[in-house]
């Protein structure tokens, strides 16, 4: 589950946040992390001994590896429930009066969202000037900690000359599977990556729907899921996914068949980039194991466990092991790409994206 598939746009998420729940009368955490040290924070979470959190599950990004890890080095045991973004917001605010999580991951676009709806404590952590300023708010209410591209996985076996462009898929003849661009981000995101490749923007994706609406009328839009069971029986030629999901579902299906080939590229004309970022929850039991938490994601070790599950950690100064890096894709496959720089614009556009994709897409697939 996850974030494969975020759904819900932010203005419906803040929507529906305000008809969720009610928070009136909740006490919000008074303590101020960012006067505290290390020493003094790690000490208080090792009293509290656990943290729960919400979107972190030991199989996403290798979360194990850090959750492991906190329990080994400060005694921090750890629970998480699977949820997707809008839900992890939605759960900070219903439980505000009797808060069962302490920390959440969600997509890039709903950091701010949660701090403009009072769900977060902030926390800037010892890391705090290696992280850029596009990935983060002033006060460390919200820190991207890792982020994807949009790449294409193609099945070698399937497609002889895997597509490295747009373009290239235009002028192909096999079947491209971009999942359902009505709910899920990461298909929204390849659908805005194809707009750029077009001439389009955050604030224009009428090129992405026309891309999608061709091969639509061709018969060549798979309208399946991008589940790794569908690729590993070849029911999938082209799918469009993000990096680390097209990587870790390459590794999962060769262990199993060493033989298979699927070859995982960035699209060289169009690729948005986006983070995940932690929240704390500003009514949570656990406030100083959700920070020690925080701090210990944007370690080095963090930082590395992050990239074995084939995410690209935030912080650039974070040298990782060659045999770490081998894992990902070159550096000059992204060169071009690169993250939104319009979010208004860009929500707006997801607003209403479920109608045009309709009307625009689906209206014309054979």
């Amino acid at each position: 589950m996850k974030k494969r598939l975020l759904t819900m746009g932010v203005c419906a998420v803040m929507a529906a946040a305000t008809l969720t729940g009610c928070s009136e009368g909740a006490t919000k955490n008074a303590i101020d992390l960012n006067s505290m040290s290390l020493d003094e924070i790690i000490s208080k979470a090792q009293e509290e001994g656990e943290v729960n959190s919400v979107g972190m599950p030991d199989t996403w990004a290798n979360w194990v590896e850090t959750w492991t890890e906190l329990e080994e080095q400060y005694g921090i045991k750890h629970t998480d429930t699977d949820m997707s973004s809008a839900e992890e917001l939605a759960i900070f605010k219903n439980e505000a009066n009797d808060a069962t999580k302490d920390i959440g991951d969600v997509g890039q676009s709903f950091g701010p969202v949660a701090m403009e709806q009072g769900l977060t404590l902030p926390y800037k952590t010892s890391y705090w000037d290696s992280i850029p300023d596009w990935a983060k708010d002033e006060d460390g209410n919200w820190i991207i900690g890792y982020y994807g591209t949009i790449t294409f996985i193609t099945n070698k076996d399937l497609v002889k000359d895997a597509p490295t462009s747009w373009q290239d898929i235009l002028e192909g003849d096999y079947n491209v599977t971009i999942g359902d661009v009505s709910v899920a981000t990461q298909a929204q995101s390849g659908l805005l990556s194809a707009a750029i490749a077009f001439g389009g923007s955050e604030s224009n994706i009428q090129p992405g729907l026309d891309f999608f609406k061709k091969l639509a009328e061709q018969g060549r839009l798979d309208m399946g899921d991008t589940s790794v069971a569908r690729l590993e029986k070849g029911e999938i030629e082209v799918a469009v996914l993000w990096d680390y999901n097209s990587l870790g579902y390459r590794s999962q299906i060769q262990e199993n068949n060493p033989n298979a080939d699927f070859e995982v590229t960035v699209p060289s004309d169009g690729a948005i980039q986006s983070g995940y970022c932690t929240i704390i929850n500003a009514y949570t039991k656990h406030p100083y194991a959700a920070a020690l938490a925080r701090e210990y994601i944007l370690s080095d070790e963090g930082q590395i466990n992050l990239a074995k599950g084939y995410a690209r950690p935030i912080r650039d100064d974070v040298v990782l092991p060659d045999d770490v890096k081998a894992k990902l894709l070159p550096d000059e496959q992204y060169k071009n790409a690169r993250f939104i720089e319009d979010q208004e614009a860009w929500d707006n556009s997801v607003a209403n994206l479920a109608t045009s994709w309709q009307e625009e897409v689906i209206a014309y697939a054979k």
